[in-house]
């Protein structure tokens, strides 16, 4: 398998780091504009290959992502302080996505394509509709995150490992995603049925997930490790066609009453792309934030 990676900053190159670590991969391919950083990072990772049991990483260019088994695009501009709003972001970052996919020309029609980029749900959608594939076949990285964020969460607060905990945040990968508690079960117990859980600690918990990645821009500068791995995560279901059902973000079907928008929800994933949508029902409450969520994304179209 092929890995293509375009965007070799933070996310990018420990996107890279962590396929080679985990052996997904006969081969990593770093694209970036920054030829320089480019070539660092592809120097850096390679120095540790011969202790490791995996593939190897190159720089490359456009015509090796027309190829791609897998296409990963982590490039773009993050989101600046001080007034810049979500849809300037957007507008900024469709732009580059435009010209990525025009570099790039036609692919392969077997390809997966996966976005990382923010505003991920929006992004989606227009990479869906300039790539040429297969909506299963282009999707995003969703409320994956946001729902290990919570399995983490719940873990440090009912001290039980986070494999243990399961459920799901949906929707927008941003301000608007919410829990899902009635998805929610730890150790096979719904949570809400815990002694240790009270709303109090349900709002504590979401609050946390939503602020989490700027607590860890404030401390560091920019949130790389815990995307990177919910990456490798993705892409074990795809390549080893595990059918994993994650909330990665694509276009609904009347999916608890939602259509048209890519959004965060489970979904069947495989070599194919996106298997199916995984029938989850939600209550009234999770429905209307649902449609809440569908809302503020439809404002970026």
């Amino acid at each position: 398998m092929k890995i293509t990676i375009i965007g070799a900053g933070n996310v990018g190159a420990t996107t890279a780091y962590a396929i080679l670590l985990k052996n997904l991969a006969a081969e990593v391919i770093l694209i970036d504009i920054n030829d320089k950083k480019e070539a660092g990072e592809v120097w850096d990772i390679a120095d540790g290959l011969g202790v490791l049991e995996s593939g190897g990483i190159r720089q490359g260019n456009f015509a090796d992502a027309r190829a791609a088994d897998v296409l990963i695009i982590t490039a773009g501009l993050a989101q600046r302080a001080g007034g810049e709003t979500r849809l300037d972001l957007f507008a900024k970052n469709k732009e580059i996505m435009t010209s990525i996919f025009t570099a790039i020309g036609p692919l392969d029609r077997q390809t997966i394509v996966l976005v990382i980029t923010n505003p991920v749900d929006a992004l989606v959608a227009h990479v869906q509709k300039i790539s040429g594939l297969p909506r299963t076949q282009v999707f995003g990285s969703g409320t994956t995150l946001d729902t290990a964020r919570l399995r983490r969460c719940l873990s440090e607060r009912l001290n039980v490992s986070p494999r243990n905990v399961h459920g799901y945040v949906l929707g927008e990968h941003g301000d608007s995603g919410f829990v899902a508690w009635s998805t929610v079960t730890v150790g096979g117990v719904p949570v809400i049925k815990l002694p240790g859980f009270s709303p109090a600690l349900a709002e504590e918990v979401e609050i946390e997930i939503r602020q989490s990645a700027n607590k860890i821009i404030a401390r560091k500068g920019a949130t790389f490790y815990g995307i990177a791995t919910v990456i490798t995560k993705i892409l074990e279901a795809i390549l080893a066609d595990a059918e994993l059902v994650l909330p990665v973000s694509t276009r609904l079907t009347n999916w608890n009453g939602v259509s048209g928008v890519c959004l965060g929800a489970p979904a069947v994933i495989g070599r194919r792309g996106i298997v199916r949508h995984w029938p989850l029902s939600l209550t009234a409450t999770e429905k209307k934030k649902l449609r809440a969520a569908a809302r503020v994304i439809k404002c970026f179209s």
